[in-house]
């Protein structure tokens, strides 16, 4: 029942000093007690005599318990003061706790007689509501069918959204302000503004849904409960249906890595959707961060929410018959090997159909996404992409590439890497143990650093521009705004310094990529 319904009684000749009168409250509580919260349980109306009230802190102190305990709204009495202290009304207004001033020929007895069968009634309504919306369920309502019931039988309006801020049903000014609300939230239900997100379900965020309710819900919170309850549900049984799809690029995944013939690879290529001429890209993804039991599980569900559940990925076991089970970098901590051979994964791995888009706009759709996963704490999302493959017999090389490329994004630490960027040095410096790159860059460029440091000059970076014009000693004095001889002196100093020298080719790459490991250019 809401404060409004109330306050239409017109023999109550009730008057509303503050507050929303959309409230809702579901049962009524009397007391006179100064600190009444440990007999409330949240959603009554509490009626109140005010003998508790002796000085203007009385109200403070005693609106602070109310909301704490999560009272839905305050009845005062007149007839102990014969007036409702403004004290109180700034308390409450102070608190968003509504307040209804009881006039003094009205006794509680007479509200509560006139309020509880309109409750009972109000709960009958609520569980006929929720017999029609299970109902709905079982006879196989879609989202959009479910939340036009929500609509008609229950007031409430949304929209589901990703958590990478894709609108699944319904509508949303703004779904990346929800999904970022949904990720960074403390616990859930929380207010995202005018709106009130809940989570869909149980499990990591970076996969998850959001039900985001128009207005404040939070004194309604079982409504909302109940409509992500429904949508959990539909998502579970689409989830059923895309099992059988994920265990089809699994089988041909696994199929391509162990050498198969042409003939079954095409076949399996065809049970995945996509025809011999049909143009596609292979995605590689992992999700790593603190309580992430599983890398390439996760990582698979973020891919497929990231592309619009279009694509499935599959968890497939890394094929290195040498290799005892669960050993390596790759392997998904949490998870015994001997049980879950998954546990041996080279991240989830997805095939892609481009559909009349290019490689390119499958990874800028990735990025754009895996930005608003940026938000969640913690958690680093790492993807790979193929360049446009055809044919079945690319697959084998495609799931290289993206697996090459997703690494480097975990040297990068996350992000989205496409195979354009895996041919340069930047791959072989990501395939180098961290340990042994800042060994090699601090014995390289130690006397360097020292020597800065020790006379403010600027070895290192004369360094970094001088290899950036190919050696050029115009170029770079121009770009150090400095005298070409000043390029001269400092070069001559850099090569007595660490014994190389910088007209062979084989000291600048050193150089190079030593440089390149501590940092982009200044």
């Amino acid at each position: 029942m809401r404060i409004s319904d109330l306050l239409a009684i017109e023999e109550l000749r009730l008057t509303l000093l503050a507050g929303d009168p959309a409230r809702e409250f579901s049962t009524v509580h009397i007391t006179d007690l100064p600190e009444p919260g440990r007999y409330l349980g949240g959603g009554e109306l509490v009626l109140t005599g005010l003998m508790w009230w002796h000085e203007p802190g009385d109200s403070a102190r005693f609106v602070a318990a109310l909301a704490e305990a999560g009272v839905a709204a305050l009845g005062a009495g007149q007839a102990w003061l014969g007036h409702v202290p403004g004290d109180l009304v700034t308390a409450c207004r102070a608190a968003g706790l509504p307040l209804v001033e009881v006039p003094t020929e009205v006794s509680f007895r007479t509200l509560g007689e006139l309020v509880v069968p309109r409750l009972s009634g109000d709960v009958r309504e609520a569980l006929g509501s929720h017999r029609r919306l299970v109902a709905a369920m079982a006879e196989g309502a879609d989202l959009p069918e479910l939340f036009r019931l929500t609509a008609a039988e229950l007031g409430v309006t949304g929209a589901v959204v990703s958590a990478s801020g894709e609108v699944l049903v319904g509508a949303a000014d703004d779904p990346v302000r929800l999904a970022t609300a949904y990720l960074t939230a403390p616990r859930l239900p929380a207010l995202a503004g005018a709106t009130t997100v809940f989570a869909v379900g149980r499990g990591n965020r970076a996969a998850g849904w959001a039900l985001a309710c128009d207005g404040d819900l939070l004194g309604r919170a079982d409504v909302g409960y109940e409509l992500a309850a429904c949508v959990a549900l539909e998502r579970s049984r689409m989830e059923e249906g895309r099992r059988v799809e994920r265990r089809l690029v699994e089988q041909l995944v696994a199929a391509a890595l162990a050498g198969a013939g042409l003939p079954e690879l095409n076949a399996r290529l065809r049970t995945c959707g996509i025809g011999a001429a049909e143009p596609y890209t292979i995605v590689n993804a992992t999700v790593s961060g603190q309580g992430v039991p599983g890398p390439s599980a996760l990582g698979g569900r973020v891919v497929e929410e990231l592309l619009g559940r279009e694509a499935v990925a599959a968890v497939v076991p890394a094929v290195d018959p040498g290799a005892e089970p669960g050993v390596g970098p790759e392997a998904d901590p949490g998870v015994d090997p001997a049980v879950d051979p998954a546990a041996r994964a080279e991240g989830a791995v997805a095939v892609v159909p481009l559909r009349e888009r290019t490689a390119s706009e499958v990874a800028g759709r990735l990025r754009a996404g895996v930005r608003v996963l940026s938000a969640l704490p913690d958690t680093r999302v790492s993807v790979g992409l193929s360049g446009a493959l055809t044919g079945a017999a690319a697959v084998k090389g495609g799931v290289e590439e993206a697996r090459h490329a997703r690494r480097l994004a975990e040297a990068r630490a996350g992000g989205v890497v496409t195979s354009d960027e895996i041919y340069t040095h930047a791959l072989l410096l990501a395939t180098v143990p961290a340990d042994v790159r800042r060994s090699f860059t601090a014995r390289l460029l130690a006397p360097l650093l020292d020597y800065d440091r020790t006379h403010q000059s600027e070895l290192v970076r004369t360094l970094r521009v001088y290899l950036d014009c190919a050696g050029s000693w115009n170029a770079c004095a121009e770009r150090l705004h400095v005298h070409v001889n000043t390029v001269r002196y400092r070069v001559r100093r850099i090569e007595e310094l660490t014994g190389r020298d910088l007209s062979a080719m084989a000291d600048r790459v050193d150089f190079f990529l030593a440089l390149r490991d501590t940092g982009p250019p200044r």
